[in-house]
């Protein structure tokens, strides 16, 4: 049985537990990413998922909102089954997904973009409030409010893709490389508002190259090697780890 987390309640879902996957197997068609995972995080817990390009991370965020569905095993969110369910279901069960790249409607203004969020989440009686939030993340978004979304930078691409979600105020936030494409000072901007958000109880679970600004958040680190969760433990224990692989010396052959 692949590692990853505490095993559900024997009697059922674990309803402390935002994400429950339990022997969670996927792929796309004849390939698999996904050996055995079983994965536990609870409420308002951050934890974040390492390991090397095609060790099956995205292919992990797409299972847990819905996006692939299990070939074997099961998907729990906050104590219900949605295994085989649509992703509009894990939605409006509380899981938001910030995938990787740039996932924004090209031919939209910014506002546009971001007005096509809100008035989803909070109604047209809380799209001005959502506005100003989202301004107030990214204040250059706010300078490019009337701008083409397919005209911004890559970096800009990504912060208004963050701020569709942030503005969400999910039960369960997915975030996959949120640094991609964004210079340290936005990463650190970025991470702030991850902080904020889980102090209001949002749990997170966070893919992420750059380990330090992960180490920092999180809780609970799993790496996940060849689609199957290999190691787990805490924050300290993941940094203490990785320092000792960096400053091993090399093996002679």
């Amino acid at each position: 049985m692949g590692l990853g987390g505490a095993a559900p309640a024997k009697n059922g879902a674990d309803v402390s537990a935002a994400l429950e996957l339990r022997r969670v197997y996927a792929g796309y068609g004849p390939f698999r990413a996904l050996f055995d995972v079983n994965l536990t995080i609870a409420a308002g817990e951050a934890v974040a998922l390492v390991g090397s390009n095609g060790a099956g991370k995205t292919s992990l965020a797409r299972v847990a909102s819905g996006l692939v569905t299990p070939s074997e095993g099961s998907v729990v969110v906050n104590g219900r089954d949605l295994t085989r369910a649509p992703a509009y279901r894990y939605a409006r069960a509380g899981v938001a997904h910030a995938p990787e790249g740039r996932s924004v409607f090209a031919t939209l203004t910014v506002e546009e973009n971001l007005e096509l969020s809100i008035h989803r989440i909070r109604g047209r009686k809380g799209l001005k409030a959502g506005l100003e939030q989202a301004y107030a993340l990214y204040p250059i978004l706010g300078e490019r409010r009337q701008q083409l979304a397919g005209t911004l930078s890559g970096g800009e691409q990504r912060m208004l893709t963050m701020a569709r979600v942030l503005v969400d105020a999910p039960r369960l936030l997915i975030a996959d490389e949120l640094s991609l494409g964004l210079a340290p000072l936005m990463v650190q901007h970025t991470y702030e508002a991850l902080q904020q958000l889980r102090q209001s109880g949002v749990a997170l679970l966070v893919i992420e190259q750059h380990v330090t600004h992960a180490l920092a958040l999180c809780d609970r680190v799993v790496i996940l090697d060849r689609g199957t969760p290999t190691w787990i433990g805490s924050s300290e224990q993941a940094r203490t780890r990785l320092q000792t692989v960096l400053h091993s010396p090399p093996t002679s052959n």
